[in-house]
């Protein structure tokens, strides 16, 4: 027992020795630091439409110029289409539980109900999956955007909705080749102070 505990102590100080002398010595521990300090290449996109891309480009982007961070995030739709898509879920669901219940909401109203609503009492099956299909394919209407947004510090490099269309991979490395070069030169260039 003691023998084993002996070990552990002396394997646990030899893990401690090498991982403080890799400190120093290990280039990787730079390159986070490095990496989390870089040029941030943020994208804006619609997700539903572009995700690939998007994944694509980070993967070259990322080898060519491993020293920019990368991020993605969904661009959202103006205030009023997601309101749009928010009550469709909510009356999708309701619309479905009273065709599945059987209840008429008409005559809540003092209506006669329509033919549609008749058949939907005599087709329940059909008619949820027509509900739920029509009224899924309406929510990703108003959510799509069609953006791929592409800024670098902040700054727009690339706008799919200005432009009509994505960047080519080309296209994209000129883009970043210049500002990083612009970049660069801007650093080199001393400050006065007046």
């Amino acid at each position: 027992m003691r023998f084993l505990l002996l070990l552990l102590v002396a394997a646990s100080a030899v893990v401690r020795s090498d991982a403080s002398a890799n400190l120093g010595g290990v280039p990787g521990k730079r390159l986070k630091m490095q990496y989390a300090t870089g040029p941030l290449l943020k994208f804006q996109i619609c997700v539903s439409g572009y995700r690939r891309v998007f994944e694509e480009y980070m993967r070259v982007i990322s080898q060519r110029y491993p020293d920019i961070r990368i991020e993605g995030e969904n661009y959202l739709p103006q205030p009023i289409y997601r309101h749009i898509a928010s009550f469709l879920s909510v009356f999708k669901l309701v619309l479905i539980g009273l065709i599945i219940v059987g209840k008429d909401p008409f005559a809540f109203f003092g209506m006669q109900a329509p033919s549609i609503w008749q058949w939907g009492q005599e087709n329940k099956v059909y008619a949820c999956m027509m509900v739920f299909f029509l009224s899924n394919m309406i929510e990703n209407q108003c959510m799509s955007t069609g953006a791929f947004e592409i800024t670098l510090n902040d700054v727009p490099v690339w706008s799919k909705l200005e432009s009509g269309h994505l960047p080519s991979m080309q296209q994209l490395v000129q883009i970043l080749d210049n500002e990083m070069k612009l970049n660069v030169h801007m650093d080199s260039i001393p400050h006065h102070r007046s």
